[in-house]
């Protein structure tokens, strides 16, 4: 039998372009358009698009792989990425999405490397994950809908082609949904509002949306609030594609603080740091954070990719605690750098911050814990 190929072979000789240039974005606050160009001419950002037409046809195991990759390069660039192969695998499995228009995205996505994002959070309403109706608003027109309102944290938004905008209609008896909007569509004004401590070229800008029309086939999934069901399977890729970005950042401050102790040699110590038996342990401590996000990941990725996802309860808690050990592994390594740790001609010092972001991403943790607990004491009653 035929070796498949590798759809992820190509990426390592990337990465020392893609983390050159991740000093100077995240100094900039510059978006990694670059970075991207790179991913699209190797044909990565088309991973999780099925292979019957075109894309990688690739799982979660290897859409992981490549996150964590790239985020140990550019948490920003792997951001963006984890977004676009959610996405991606949503539209391939998703019966509400109009066969053309799913189509159309697939084909982009693969010949083109157009990037799509969902737009769901708003100032108002802050993440939709704790409930509540979108300002955001779809009113019928002749030929489709108009929408108005404003989205926040639209992560990729310099260089998204596809705008998934979660919102709901004028109805007397509204409905939610998802509406497909061309980012170039007239009535779209990108306000450059992200100016975070961590992962600052990610772009997750304001977007304002001011009557843009669509056609009526570019709303998707409209229901009654409250009425869709967890997507079990999107639960378990967001919770195992979001922290692998930050796995990747706590890869890259392990890898610099190795580095670090094995040359550092005070001269009240004569040798190097790395021969004391507490940087040892601290070393170890990071070894075993590192290791059970590589076994965890590597086991949800397997139950995903053979069709036999836990539940989104689990999966979210299991998402806080992957997050929760790569915030902690590079929390060791600045500890072990001391006032180097703060250096900002130092890359620790970026990785620290990069991974702070990691615990804004919902589930938050007091959501997975509730949602956990409660789950745990209802089984116990029954």
């Amino acid at each position: 039998m035929t070796a498949q190929p590798n759809p992820l072979a190509g990426l390592g000789a990337l990465l020392p372009a893609i983390a050159a240039a991740a000093a100077r974005h995240d100094r900039e606050a510059s978006f990694p358009h670059d970075s991207l160009a790179a991913l699209r001419e190797a044909g990565l950002l088309g991973l999780t698009v099925p292979a019957a037409l075109g894309g990688g046809g690739g799982g979660l195991r290897l859409a992981a792989e490549a996150v964590a990759q790239v985020g140990a390069a550019c948490p920003a660039t792997a951001l963006v990425l984890a977004m676009q192969y959610l996405k991606h695998a949503a539209l391939a499995r998703s019966p509400d999405w109009p066969e053309a228009l799913r189509r159309r995205l697939q084909r982009e996505a693969v010949t083109e490397g157009a990037l799509v994002n969902a737009l769901r959070v708003e100032p108002e309403l802050g993440s939709p994950t704790r409930g509540g109706l979108p300002a955001t608003v779809a009113r019928r027109t002749a030929t489709g809908w108009a929408l108005t309102g404003r989205k926040r944290y639209a992560t990729g938004a310099p260089g998204l082609r596809w705008m998934e905008v979660f919102a709901r209609t004028d109805e007397e008896a509204p409905r939610v949904g998802s509406f497909l909007v061309p980012a170039d569509a007239p009535g779209i004004t990108i306000l450059e509002t992200w100016n975070h401590l961590g992962l600052r070229a990610s772009g997750s800008h304001d977007v304002v949306f001011e009557a843009v029309e669509i056609p009526a086939e570019h709303a998707i999934g409209l229901a009654p609030p409250g009425r869709a069901a967890p997507d079990a399977v999107q639960m378990l890729w967001n919770a195992v594609l979001v922290p692998a970005v930050y796995t990747g950042v706590a890869q890259a401050a392990r890898g610099w603080i190795i580095g670090f102790v094995q040359e550092r040699a005070p001269g009240s110590l004569g040798a190097p740091l790395a021969t004391l038996p507490r940087v040892q342990e601290a070393v170890g401590r990071i070894e075993g954070l590192l290791a059970a996000n590589a076994r965890i990941t590597e086991a949800l990725a397997a139950t995903a990719d053979a069709g036999l996802p836990p539940s989104a309860t689990e999966a979210g808690a299991l998402k806080v605690v992957l997050t929760e050990n790569a915030v902690r592994a590079v929390e060791e390594a600045t500890l072990l750098a001391g006032n180097h740790a703060h250096d900002r001609a130092l890359p620790l010092e970026r990785h620290w911050r990069d991974v702070q972001c990691a615990r804004m991403h919902a589930p938050a943790a007091d959501a997975a814990h509730l949602a956990a607990g409660r789950a745990a004491l209802a089984g116990a009653l029954a």
